[in-house]
């Protein structure tokens, strides 16, 4: 099983974490599922840029970005070209690093 190294985030993960992924869930379900509570307002459908990461290493392995959120990361804080969507970046067989943001588009903090 791939693992997702999580570098340390205040809020989200202050000592950083290291999990396992399933091979074809989203960054984003993964995290949820081993209790990283990234924020997704959108529920996951690609609507919104609040489950925003930078991806550190192992980018290369994941699915291409659609137009959709290319166009979604544009409005994105904190923006570069490791930049995903957590809910479109689905995991494949490589270990991956990745980056929480220290900030979303959000004003305040969606309850799920």
């Amino acid at each position: 099983m791939p693992q997702i190294v999580i570098l340390p985030h205040a809020e989200y993960c202050p000592e950083g974490a290291v999990i396992e992924a399933k091979q074809g869930d989203s960054i984003c379900e993964a995290l949820l599922e081993n209790d990283i509570e990234i924020e997704h307002a959108c529920e996951m459908s690609a609507a919104c840029t609040t489950c925003h990461v930078i991806v550190r290493e192992g980018m290369s392995s994941l699915n291409p970005a659609e137009e959709l959120e290319d166009d979604l990361l544009d409005k994105a804080w904190g923006l570069c070209p490791q930049s995903r969507l957590s809910c479109q970046a689905f995991v494949a067989q490589t270990d991956l690093v990745i980056e929480i943001p220290k900030y979303t588009i959000n004003h305040a903090k969606e309850a799920h």
